[in-house]
């Protein structure tokens, strides 16, 4: 019986998923806002407002472990197709200007992130009787400002058109050096969180360089030996077994280490070739996406069922007005002005700024792995989800303000200002070299036009 309402329960969150996307859409948002609002209204927050019990008898406790496992799956094929994508080292060109829009729109968010730690701190010093260090604490959500979701990003240019443009091109490659040094940052605090003192942290971190070590020097040339023997047709069902096998392991040893599953699963994509890339686009990378996107929307609903925006008090409100003035004054400003210092004009920089500000997917991931180890508590973290919603929300309707599409009747592309009017600093002008017919993956787009 618990087996068959596991799967009914699957078939709940898919309907509720489709449903909410298809409104999304219309109100020309990214998938990933309506998937979300999905888990939310099907936790407390909506279905367990009514009168039955209804979020506990579609859901109940016993049946959330599997959920949860089923969601696992989900995420850890996400992250590793996440990490394929983000092959920041392929990042050329305009090094120096991404170099600059990166750091802005992380260190000024980190820093007022690390600011409103002071303030929230002894609200939430105490999670489910254990106390959390204000250092592990501040640094967290520091990072939580800091981030850009850079799928949702990619989706959000996609779908507006502005893939192509200079605000576009620049937004991209800069969220995808960020969410790499924000995953970076991420591994530390988890190793802090989850370290015995001192000792404890310097064994998780002597740990963690060993199985980097292997990872670069070990996995990573095998893998390009086993893509060379079995990239022919007839082994390509062989080599993506072989490759979930190696994600799984990956994410187990990096849980024994002390660090999250989901950075095994990220770094084993890190590693894996891109070449050659259109066999393992068709044949690993795109069956991979296509099964996260059919199981994240289980991860939402595990999510949405932390999420209790009926248990906030008033006080709570104000912090989320906190937070969210935090992560748009941090991201939009953080990313502004180095695009603009760089020779955009002001409403080009501005939306490169806005487009900074989106979080999602990714900012979930991070909140989920915040809650799990106990540096967030169940107030604290629907906050961060609805300031997560809040300002992914954002991008979508100023866009068209803000940066122009092409074929509207203004330039798609902005024309480099002369030196006379820029000031005197030492960087690479951004190219307008074209898109590619041919590209197709987020990471082909990034390589191509930068």
């Amino acid at each position: 019986m618990l087996q068959a309402t596991v799967l009914a329960d699957v078939a709940v969150v898919l309907i509720a998923g489709a449903a909410l996307l298809r409104l999304s859409k219309v109100s020309r948002q990214p998938a990933v806002i309506g998937e979300i609002l999905a888990g939310i209204m099907l936790g407390p927050s909506l279905l367990g407002l009514l009168p039955g019990n209804l979020t506990t008898r579609i859901f109940p406790m016993d049946a959330r472990p599997f959920l949860s496992a089923i969601a696992q799956i989900g995420l850890l094929l996400f992250m590793f197709t996440l990490g394929w994508e983000l092959d920041a080292k392929r990042i050329g060109g305009s090094k120096q200007t991404v170099a600059t829009v990166t750091f802005g729109s992380m260190t000024l968010p980190f820093a007022l992130g690390f600011g409103a730690a002071v303030l929230c701190y002894h609200q939430h010093d105490v999670v489910d009787g254990r106390h959390v260090g204000f250092s592990t604490f501040a640094i967290y959500l520091g990072i939580t400002m800091s981030i850009t979701a850079f799928p949702v990003l990619a989706r959000i240019l996609t779908d507006s058109g502005l893939v192509t443009t200079r605000v576009g091109t620049l937004a991209l490659a800069s969220a995808a050096v960020g969410d790499v040094l924000a995953w970076c940052l991420l591994a530390v605090v988890v190793g802090l969180a989850t370290a015995s003192g001192p000792h404890g942290f310097l064994t998780t971190v002597g740990w963690a360089t060993v199985y980097l070590s292997a990872m670069a020097l070990i996995v990573r040339p095998l893998l390009k030996l086993a893509v060379l023997r079995m990239s022919g047709k007839a082994y390509n069902t062989y080599l993506a077994g072989l490759v979930a096998a190696g994600i799984f392991l990956s994410a187990y040893v990096t849980a024994g280490i002390g660090i999250h599953p989901i950075f095994g699963a990220f770094a084993f994509g890190v590693v894996m070739p891109r070449q050659p890339h259109r066999k393992l686009e068709t044949h690993m990378l795109r069956p991979f996406q296509d099964a996260s996107k059919l199981l994240l929307p289980v991860y939402f609903i595990v999510t949405g069922l932390s999420v209790n925006i009926k248990g906030l008090r008033a006080h709570d409100y104000a912090e989320l007005a906190l937070l969210v003035s935090v992560a748009c004054v941090g991201k939009v400003v953080g990313g502004t002005l180095p695009a603009r210092r760089a020779g955009l004009n002001w409403r080009e920089a501005t939306g490169v700024g806005f487009l900074m500000n989106t979080r999602g997917l990714t900012e979930l991931i991070i909140l989920n792995v915040g809650l799990s180890l106990h540096v967030l508590d169940t107030r604290l973290f629907t906050i961060m989800v609805l300031m997560a919603l809040i300002t992914t929300a954002m991008a979508g309707p100023l866009l068209p303000y803000l940066v122009p599409t092409p074929g509207s009747g203004r330039p798609a592309t902005m024309s480099v200002p002369s030196p006379a009017t820029l000031m005197p600093l030492p960087r690479t002008p951004l190219p307008t070299k074209p898109i590619p017919a041919a590209a197709h993956s987020t990471e082909e787009i990034v390589v191509s036009v930068i």
